[in-house]
């Protein structure tokens, strides 16, 4: 009796241990299961992937090559950062209401960073190469054809009026006006826009040399041009204000954008604010770029699942759309464009002045707003052609035109669709 009672009683802990066991064992699974599916790993797609590696040449283009790398480093991280699949509901994507990213967001959403970042450009540029020659403003004014081509081209590829206008701004080469006009015309499409603008920005010195060998002779290479004239201190006290009002007469609807412009640069010119002007040019623009750059860049989901108004159904309103790509082939086009309306028009103008006086045409490819990367790609190209005909200076005279030429056409863009 005493042996039947043992081996009973061991089998009965048996039993019980393996029944534990087996619960444990589904527990242990249940929870790795749970696990996975909060991981990344669980919804990962292709798309997702193409935008991460997208994000990453972004990265490798900005510091094996130096392409605006201020830009490209902070946008290509966000790309890697709003492309990681995450479980809605924790307050941690940038669409998701409370979370840090959509409080970031919110200054691109509502125009917020743009002005910001002029108000920095403002304080670091010297107008005096424009203010010594005012008619080189006109080869600023010319390149602006990219932004009106890319409008008329936009509505013939089926977009929304509204929409057309936002996209019509990546012509002007200007990446903070680009996100302005999108913020007020076409906000869903901010993401695209702006990463369209700021990569053509980006890659000026690849995009805007076959265009100058194509236009511009060797000849018309070797004109040099007149020294800049000295410019008084009074004369650039006087150009922020005088621009300031005439511009926003002409365009009210850019007022955010000129009048941070001029006002940062009345800030330098001054020579009573230099503790400002400091501050706009070094801390405040370099805190914006990275903010804006991180929360653009996070913002090109590749899928972002909505519901259709009309139909009811879920519809993918990410960044890997048919409309993206148009908006890139747009961009690119209206890029090529702007630059050869700048071009063209240099040779135009040529034709009307006296030898001795003739601009050098390489110098109308700063007419885009590609502040200074334009002007850095025309000094390179004159150099090639002759390393005594220095026009870097020159040049900038067109390039900060091109700056109140972009945000001008944007506010007469916002006056007429808004």
């Amino acid at each position: 009796m005493g042996l039947l009672y043992v081996l009973s009683s061991f089998f009965g802990q048996a039993e019980l241990y393996a029944q534990t066991a087996g619960e444990s064992s589904g527990s242990l699974g249940r929870a790795l299961d749970i696990f996975w599916n909060y991981t990344a790993f669980s919804s990962v797609n292709y798309k997702y992937l193409l935008m991460i590696c997208v994000g990453l040449f972004f990265i490798y283009l900005a510091i094996r090559y130096n392409y605006e790398p201020l830009l490209l480093v902070p946008i290509g991280t966000g790309i890697i950062i709003g492309n990681i699949p995450i479980m809605e509901g924790f307050q941690i994507g940038i669409y998701e209401d409370g979370s840090v990213l959509n409080y970031l967001y919110f200054g691109v959403l509502k125009g917020i960073y743009p002005p910001l970042i002029f108000l920095g450009i403002g304080a670091m540029t010297d107008f005096s190469s424009l203010i010594s020659n005012p008619r080189l403003m006109l080869l600023g004014a010319a390149a602006q054809i990219g932004v009106f081509g890319t409008f008329i081209g936009a509505m013939a590829l089926g977009f929304e009026i509204h929409e057309a206008g936002a996209i019509s701004i990546i012509g002007g080469a200007d990446g903070p006006t680009a996100i302005f006009a999108s913020s007020k015309l076409a906000p869903h499409l901010i993401g695209s826009i702006a990463i369209a603008a700021y990569s053509y920005m980006a890659l000026v010195p690849v995009i805007q040399p076959p265009i100058m060998n194509l236009l511009v002779s060797k000849k018309e290479r070797l004109i040099k041009m007149k020294p800049p004239r000295a410019v008084s201190k009074l004369e650039k006290i006087l150009f922020p204000l005088i621009g300031l009002i005439l511009t926003l007469f002409i365009s009210p609807s850019a007022l955010p954008l000129l009048g941070m412009l001029f006002f940062g640069n009345l800030l330098k010119e001054s020579g009573v604010t230099n503790r400002l002007a400091e501050t706009a040019r070094t801390s405040l623009i370099d805190i914006i770029t990275i903010v804006l750059g991180l929360t653009v860049g996070a913002s090109t989901q590749a899928v972002r699942l909505l519901e259709d108004p009309v139909t009811g159904e879920m519809v993918n309103k990410g960044f890997l759309t048919s409309g993206s790509i148009k908006i890139f082939v747009l961009g690119a086009v209206s890029f090529a464009v702007a630059t050869a309306g700048g071009l063209l028009f240099a040779k135009i103008m040529n034709l009307f002045l006296k030898e001795g006086n003739k601009v050098n045409p390489l110098i109308g490819a700063a007419g885009v707003s590609a502040v200074p990367d334009s002007a850095r790609v025309v000094q390179h190209e004159g150099l090639k052609a002759d390393p005594s005909n220095h026009l870097l200076m020159h040049a900038m005279a067109p390039n900060v035109s091109g700056v109140i030429g972009s945000a001008v056409a944007a506010g007469i863009m916002m006056s007429f669709l808004m």
